[in-house]
């Protein structure tokens, strides 16, 4: 079986399972984030287990699973969760979540994850708009045949964080009264904490901030013409800024002391993501 007839078997399961033939729009719930999904409204909760081909996270604060969440314009996809490339899996597994989501009808995704934080003026508990990223892994979810059902062979990504959800996302930071600050998201494979000399790389390079996810996911989307938004949460500065060893332990403390603050951007964002 293809990677898209699997992506098509998952898709329909997701409408069946929900009752919802579409899903206008989607939102990933990053390290710690997965438990704003459990409160809204209406919401339908399907465990990624029960769907089919979909990969189940297995790192603390992905809880894996997926809720449709009806708004009066639309549909809302969350997922809860995400896997990634640094536990083993093969980056079709990795983006094949956010992949489900587009073929079941999401034009607009916005990708959510705990961060370290690279430039000067970043602080843990700091929310950033990703404005565009850095591939440092040398590796990417369209190597390989391309299946033209999909996307094209060589898609763009000069604009691979939509100018339209970065304007958006500017509106809901002001409205729920955050500092609106962009920055460059640079993707290291993991599981290990960057070095400070990678961390100066990184920085010298332009980043801004440092993470494990979210850029093969942005491929992956783009590839099938999807407006891709992005967030930050810095859970803590990066490696040679930070004053003490790195931990997982820190970025989920830190989602958890933010959740105020992630709430009131999303609680902003879901209606406006559902509408047309």
């Amino acid at each position: 079986m293809s990677v898209y007839d699997r992506l098509e078997e998952a898709a329909r399961f997701v409408a069946r399972e929900t009752g919802r033939d579409r899903h206008d729009a989607a939102v990933v719930l990053g390290s710690g984030l997965s438990e704003y999904a459990r409160g809204l409204e209406g919401a339908i909760e399907v465990p990624y287990r029960s769907v089919p081909h979909f990969p189940v996270p297995r790192v603390e604060g992905h809880a894996g699973e997926l809720y449709s969440v009806p708004f009066a314009d639309g549909n809302v996809l969350v997922l809860a969760g995400r896997v990634h490339a640094y536990e083993g899996w093969d980056l079709d597994d990795v983006v094949f979540a956010v992949r489900t989501a587009a073929l079941s009808g999401c034009r607009r995704v916005v990708l959510t994850n705990a961060a370290g934080g690279v430039a000067d003026d970043l602080e843990p508990g700091d929310l950033v708009v990703i404005r565009d990223h850095l591939n440092l892994t040398g590796r990417n979810p369209l190597v390989g045949p391309n299946d033209d059902r999909l996307g094209p062979r060589f898609p763009d990504l000069s604009a691979a964080y939509s100018p339209q959800l970065r304007s958006l996302l500017a509106e809901v930071f002001a409205e729920a009264g955050l500092r609106h600050r962009e920055g460059v998201y640079a993707w290291m494979l993991g599981p290990s904490y960057e070095t400070p000399a990678e961390i100066q790389m990184v920085k010298r390079a332009g980043g801004d901030l440092v993470g494990m996810s979210t850029v093969p996911e942005t491929i992956a989307l783009r590839h099938m013409d999807v407006d891709v938004g992005g967030i930050s949460l810095v859970t803590n500065l990066a490696a040679g800024i930070s004053p003490v060893p790195l931990s997982h332990e820190e970025v989920t403390e830190t989602a958890a002391r933010a959740k105020a603050k992630i709430t009131a951007v999303l609680d902003a964002l879901l209606p406006r993501l559902a509408g047309p």
